[in-house]
């Protein structure tokens, strides 16, 4: 290789390590369409966590999220919060949230959310965590929750969701997939 051809080769990788980290796609199933996907980090000894997203039905009949699962908790449930008498409470809902035609239904702090429920581990800042959500028509879809700094109120700017690699097979598969910087 001349001297020429491996500076024009070093210069083009040079280039695509500063261009800016491509986005995923926005995850669809079916009438479906997945945003946002995020968590919050927790402080070491955490038992519980919260997760959010915005998921749009472009179809003409309603869907549901029934329910949904991951790694890095026991239980992952679906929550509501309310204000009854002055006094937030929040509660399991048990028949999932229906996405009706057109409409978009959002997963945020301070209303419905996901529960991560008896972590393994504390959420970092900067992980991500696999979730499987689980609906009544679309059935079921894989993503990754990117976690944020503990007090975050909303995702990062530009955040999009990335579909998982297939299942790994092995009991020992780590819990969490670090984040990637660039494309690789």
């Amino acid at each position: 290789m001349t001297s020429m051809t491996r500076g024009l080769a070093c210069a083009a990788f040079a280039v695509t390590l500063l261009a800016a980290p491509l986005s995923a796609e926005t995850i669809t199933s079916g009438n479906l369409v997945i945003t946002q996907p995020w968590s919050r980090a927790t402080p070491s000894g955490a038992k519980v966590a919260g997760g959010y997203l915005a998921i749009e039905n472009k179809g003409s009949v309603s869907d549901r999220l029934l329910s949904a699962s991951t790694t890095a908790a026991k239980k992952l449930e679906i929550h509501e919060m309310s204000m009854n008498d002055g006094v937030m409470t929040m509660r399991q809902v048990e028949n999932g949230l229906a996405i009706e035609p057109g409409g978009i239904l959002k997963l945020a702090p301070g209303g419905m959310h996901l529960m991560f429920v008896e972590l393994k581990a504390p959420l970092r800042q900067r992980e991500q965590v696999p979730v499987t959500l689980k609906f009544e028509r679309a059935g079921e879809v894989r993503t990754l929750f990117d976690v944020q700094a503990v007090g975050a109120q909303t995702p990062a700017p530009n955040a999009v969701p990335k579909p998982l690699p297939p299942m790994p097979t092995k009991a020992s598969s780590p819990i969490f997939m670090p984040r990637r910087r660039w494309p690789m």
